[in-house]
């Protein structure tokens, strides 16, 4: 009885509220450690270059953005196969997925800094930049492309480590980076006079150990995977799960420059560069929170998608109450902090008068039903979670392309007497429809899909 237990995975022997806690804070801390690599960029190069370097940052901020849903694509599929696999006892199908990721992420990441190397002129002006910040931001897009394939590895092997049962890991490499990053850029732009390429040089090298460090994990005796030469080749019949599960992900962080694009050039119409200021205040709180978010359903995501491959359906089960019940505590305690005290928040970003009066009222309608998220969040992780391709695709797509990108637009037309407002009431309005129709499918689908695999696994399951 002794060397059954020791074969048993703990994620189906531990405590689940442990688990939870186990697997959410890490995964949180790591989502948290990759956003603020560019508000640390921000902060020395407003010091060091000024106005000019901070806007080549925020230039090549969309190209991040790029790097980091093609890592969630791979990383987030990756891993939720990888969890059913070694639920069902699959280790050779969870080697394979494991071995044909990082041979993905090499091609995907070459490509993407080759594009970023041949095209950067182009690029840069795309994405908006000035005259006067052109060559700052061609210098820091030229330097940065060589760090996309490093947090590209980072941002999907992370998820992958989490799935093999390793999340604290994940923590001690992101942080790792973080600290390394922290401590060069200072050195790179005031010690030695780079300016933003010493910026950019800083990120990629602490990316780069943070990838190194990842690697090296994977390639050890530590984990449960193992990479091996002869899965490297792709086949589509083991790389289509991964797309299908990890295109949800996707869509949700991709799109997240088109909904700021969306909000920016509505809000520049009908406000001008006040309300701009405003929503860039209100985005950044709700990216914090998200983040926070995200790590809660993602650090639940191997203890659901596991058991649910071994068949134990009521861990499922427990595992997702749980989730829900702290999930939606969590978003409405944010939700009243924020109404409550709007310009403590608002206060973190920006402490000038003008900009302070219109953030204040104006986060609260952004955040007027963000303590639904919990529900959103919750569901739509789950249905990943469970292999559930189809739906998970659907939800991402709803919020922010079918609801609030439209609602941007519209609104203000139906409400041309506070143009401003109704840009701004786009926001909630997406949040409550997004999310009432993921609790609504939730609770129609995910019996049926606990009963369909009752039926698989036979007899034996109660």
């Amino acid at each position: 009885m002794e060397q059954l237990k020791e074969n048993q995975n703990p994620l189906e022997t531990e405590p689940i509220s442990r688990l939870i806690f186990k697997y959410s804070v890490p995964t949180a801390l790591t989502l948290m450690v990759n956003y603020l690599y560019n508000i640390v960029d921000q902060m020395f190069v407003g010091q060091g270059v000024g106005i000019t370097g901070m806007a080549a940052t925020n230039v090549a901020f969309p190209l991040t953005i790029i790097a980091t849903a093609l890592g969630l694509l791979i990383g987030d599929g990756g891993a939720a196969n990888i969890s059913l696999c070694l639920g069902r006892k699959e280790q050779e199908t969870a080697d394979k997925i494991a071995s044909h990721a990082v041979t993905m992420l090499v091609l995907c990441g070459a490509a993407l800094w080759l594009v970023c190397s041949l095209f950067a002129p182009g690029i840069v002006q795309l994405f908006g930049a000035t005259e006067t910040a052109f060559r700052d931001s061609l210098m820091y897009t030229r330097t940065i492309a060589w760090g996309l394939p490093f947090l590209m590895l980072c941002t999907s092997l992370t998820a992958i480590i989490r799935a093999d049962g390793n999340p604290q890991y994940t923590m001690k490499c992101m942080m790792a980076g973080a600290v390394i990053n922290i401590v060069l850029d200072p050195i790179f732009i005031f010690g030695l006079h780079m300016g933003v390429r010493g910026a950019a040089l800083a990120t990629i090298t602490a990316q780069g150990v943070s990838a190194i460090w990842v690697l090296r994990f994977l390639t050890g005796r530590r984990t449960k995977l193992r990479l091996q030469r002869r899965y490297f080749r792709i086949k589509p019949s083991v790389l289509a799960p991964v797309l299908a599960l990890g295109v949800s992900p996707f869509i949700m962080q991709s799109t997240e420059s088109l909904v700021n694009i969306s909000f920016n050039s509505s809000l520049r119409t009908y406000g001008g560069d006040p309300a701009v200021g405003a929503m860039t205040i209100c985005s950044s709180i709700m990216q914090v929170f998200s983040m926070l978010f995200q790590g809660l359903s993602q650090g639940a995501q191997p203890i659901i998608g596991f058991n649910f491959g071994a068949g134990n359906l009521d861990r499922v089960k427990k595992t997702f109450r749980l989730l829900f019940i702290s999930s939606l505590i969590f978003s409405c305690s944010v939700w009243a902090a924020i109404q409550l005290f709007p310009g403590l928040f608002v206060s973190l970003f920006n402490d000038k008068p003008e900009l302070v009066e219109i953030a204040v009222w104006t986060l609260r309608v952004y955040v007027a039903c963000m303590f639904m998220m919990g529900i959103q969040f919750s569901c739509q992780q789950t249905f990943v979670a469970l292999g559930e391709a189809k739906i998970s695709l659907f939800l991402a797509l709803l919020r922010k392309i079918i609801l609030l990108i439209p609602l941007i637009y519209i609104l203000p037309h139906i409400l041309p007497g506070n143009q401003v407002f109704a840009v701004f009431l786009a926001e909630p309005i997406a949040d409550f429809l997004a999310a009432s129709t993921t609790g609504l499918i939730f609770l129609w689908r995910f019996p049926r899909i606990l009963t369909r695999r009752r039926q698989i696994l036979g007899p034996q399951q109660p």
